[in-house]
């Protein structure tokens, strides 16, 4: 056999003519071209696999019912742990010196007395079913004590966030503009809106604008005027809040190398503002917005009370204070769905402001 017809000895492996080198697991095959076309560069990187849209929505969908009966377990737990007799709430409340005859009919009408377990466990099963439970202070159906009050309180905090986004985008504006002196004096404003008690805010609006001025009805109904001061009092807080932190993403915004580009060709001061980095301070505003919800249902309990306005705020403290656990769990049911909710539609908001949010 000629020199010719044998095989040609291999790369050489450590100095050993013939040996064949092996590929590691990282580098290309022999002849294959890289990303750059260039013999053995390697494969291409793998990109990271994204989620469905719907798992990602299924997710937040099993998030938000888990949030919910976390928070119905825990208000269940909290109103048991309260001192005195929940059947007292169903013969006429704390101190009616009802007959002990009176008191165990009230328990074994409502199920009171069954273990705490047993009773969790049949709220459920009736929570399941759309059964919020009977009030044993007003002997109505939960559901039939909510319905006519449900829409004031949520009118209320409709007006409350939109007042509070304009007075926010308002001063946030102001507070990231060029005059020092306008600055200084919004974030001023910011500070002491956000830590204004709401009560005491209430009563001075009410003192103000009520007693003396005689601009606005102090007892508040869903009329125009009536609505004043009761969003007032709950929007300027909030207000205070949101402007900061809109503000602190505004800020973050000019400094970018964005900002600086758009300076280069020519863009004035508002319109870097208004056009540019506006829509940054936007996003922390908008994920706030579940939190900005919250806020208002509780301080709806204040409000409501301080301007006598029917409501879920008021009817949750008269239940607290009458110990009528049905009516208790029900608006704080309510008032966790209308968080999710909200929440939920936030996170919408920023995958549409924000497209990095959405990838």
């Amino acid at each position: 056999m000629h020199d010719d017809a044998r095989p040609a000895p291999g790369p050489t492996l450590g100095g050993e003519p013939g040996a064949s080198v092996v590929p590691g697991p990282g580098a290309a095959a022999p002849g294959s071209a890289g990303p750059a076309g260039r013999p053995g560069a390697g494969a291409p990187a793998v990109r990271g696999h994204r989620s469905p849209w719907w798992l990602a929505a299924l997710w937040r969908l099993l998030g938000a019912v888990v949030a919910i009966w976390l928070v119905d377990t825990l208000g269940f737990a909290v109103l048991q742990a309260l001192p005195g007799d929940p059947a007292e709430a169903a013969v006429g409340g704390p101190g009616s010196q009802a007959s002990a005859a009176a008191l165990q009919a009230a328990r074994e009408q409502f199920g009171l007395d069954q273990p705490l377990p047993q009773q969790y466990v049949n709220y459920l099963g009736h929570l399941l079913r759309g059964d919020l439970g009977v009030s044993y202070g007003q002997k109505l159906p939960v559901v039939d004590v909510i319905a006519p009050l449900l829409w004031p309180t949520l009118l209320l905090a409709l007006c409350s966030l939109a007042v509070a986004w304009v007075l926010a985008l308002g001063t946030a504006l102001v507070a990231t503009g060029r005059s020092r002196f306008a600055a200084a004096l919004a974030s001023g404003l910011e500070l002491v809106a956000s830590v204004l008690p709401g009560f005491w805010l209430a009563a001075v609006l009410v003192m103000v604008f009520s007693t003396r001025l005689g601009w606005f009805p102090a007892i508040s109904d869903n009329s125009a005027r009536g609505l004043v001061l009761p969003t007032l009092a709950l929007a300027v807080p909030l207000a205070g809040y949101l402007a900061q932190t809109m503000r602190e993403g505004m800020l973050s915004a000019l400094d970018a190398p964005f900002a600086a580009a758009a300076r280069t060709r020519g863009e004035t001061p508002w319109g870097l503002r208004w056009r540019h980095a506006l829509r940054h301070g936007l996003v922390p505003g908008i994920n706030l917005s579940g939190w900005a919800f919250g806020y208002v249902i509780s301080g709806a309990v204040v409000v409501e009370t301080v301007f006598a306005r029917p409501g879920l705020g008021r009817a949750l403290l008269s239940a607290v204070t009458a110990r009528d656990v049905p009516l208790v769990l029900g608006v704080t049911l309510v008032s966790a769905l209308g968080y999710v909710l909200v929440t939920l539609l936030a996170d919408a908001l920023v995958a549409l402001v924000d497209r990095r949010a959405a990838a």
